[in-house]
């Protein structure tokens, strides 16, 4: 009678229906801080927000070099080039002197 007690369906209440870690962010969710960074980071700090963008689009895409990518993932790496692209071609201007004039 008391053989069964303990034995049931509640021995691991938490393995079903959980098939991926929770450790981190999924890569939706990079994907769309990454698109986030890129597009603020063409208002301010592009120097920062554009390399941020491109990693989270680059984690966002995942390992495989093969198959279909997400969208957001590839437009958060590209508009993180170009970005970070942009905020060296200002700063490099910036710093020439003059100010980037040819006077």
């Amino acid at each position: 009678m008391m053989a069964s007690f303990g034995h049931g369906t509640r021995r691991h209440p938490r393995s079903r229906g959980r098939t991926w870690s929770r450790t981190g962010p999924d890569r939706a969710t990079l994907g769309i801080i990454g698109v986030i960074c890129a597009v603020a980071g063409f208002f301010v700090l592009g120097i920062v927000l554009g390399p941020v963008a491109m990693v989270c689009g680059w984690l966002a895409m995942g390992r495989s070099r093969a198959g279909s990518r997400p969208v957001t993932a590839v437009v958060a790496f590209v508009l993180g080039a170009i970005d970070t692209l942009l905020a060296v071609i200002w700063l490099a201007g910036a710093a020439t002197p003059g100010n980037g004039m040819l006077f």
